[in-house]
């Protein structure tokens, strides 16, 4: 006799940092890497220096360092393609830039704070994660709390033995939040590889259009856009997010709930991710 699993009630919302909770647009990374890279005779765009947004800093640094124009500039400046040794000394030299500028990046993005206030008083629990180390998210977390962003569980990318798109810093929020089923979270990002993170952790995926990495809009470009040009980023950034097959696409987390109240009613119709 085979017995269905009984349907599983939804616990807990995981969320992204930068271009999902705080940093519309996700500039703080991005600008940082353009100038550190500077430093080192390498010039790039902010569009190439979002390329890898999402993993952890050391290995968006060395998957620039793979791009062959990127790999030309450092080959000519210095006799040689980047070494990892190279990378490091390049994460040297953005770690001290990063977290001097994070918390000048970091405000709340609009609608976070108040979503936040929503989804505990009905009842889940609030778990984060991040591309930054943990020294960086300490500035992060210091503003996000002076705007009412205060998670339950917050997980850098050095907390855990891989990032991104591994699914360690999503598995670890679960143990440390005490969630007792991975069908039972949603994991929120706005970037590819943090929407693989969740689907590789068994979790539902929510990916964010435009206030992240994949529309690169500042909040003023994002309020000034009329309906074609807001389609138009939609589509931008929908081609970037796609291939991660997240479950949801929407703008910002101010749309959240219509997709928790759908992810609900799939699982108590005994849907899994």
């Amino acid at each position: 006799m085979t017995v269905s699993p009984l349907p599983v009630r939804l616990e807990a919302v995981i969320f992204d940092w930068a271009g999902t909770l705080v940093d519309f647009g996700s500039f703080a990374p991005t600008k940082v890497f353009v100038d550190a890279f500077s430093q080192f005779g390498v010039e790039m765009s902010l569009a190439q220096a979002r390329g890898p947004m999402g993993m952890g800093k050391w290995d968006h640094i060395r998957t620039l360092c793979n791009d062959p124009v990127i790999a030309g500039q450092y080959q000519a400046q210095f006799g040689r393609l980047p070494t990892d040794d190279d990378v490091t000394a390049i994460y040297e030299r953005f770690l001290p830039m990063q977290l001097d500028k994070v918390a000048q990046y970091s405000a709340a993005i609009p609608g976070s704070a108040e979503l936040l206030r929503a989804l505990r008083q009905h009842g889940l629990k609030i778990g984060s994660c991040s591309g930054y180390p943990a020294s960086v998210m300490r500035r992060v977390v210091e503003r996000a709390a002076s705007e009412g962003l205060e998670p339950d569980c917050i997980v850098a990318s050095d907390d855990v033995p891989r990032a991104r798109p591994a699914p360690a810093m999503a598995l670890k929020n679960v143990i440390e939040l005490g969630i007792s089923d991975v069908a039972a979270c949603v994991k929120v990002d706005d970037t590819a590889p943090g929407i693989e993170e969740g689907r590789r952790a068994g979790m539902w995926t929510v990916g964010l259009l435009l206030s992240g990495n994949a529309a690169g809009l500042t909040l003023e470009e994002y309020l000034s856009l009329d309906d074609a040009g807001r389609q138009q980023a939609r589509t931008t950034a929908s081609l970037e997010l796609s291939p991660a097959a997240p479950h949801y696409l929407i703008d910002t987390v101010a749309d959240l709930p219509a997709v928790i109240a759908d992810i609900e009613s799939r699982l108590s119709a005994g849907r899994r991710p």
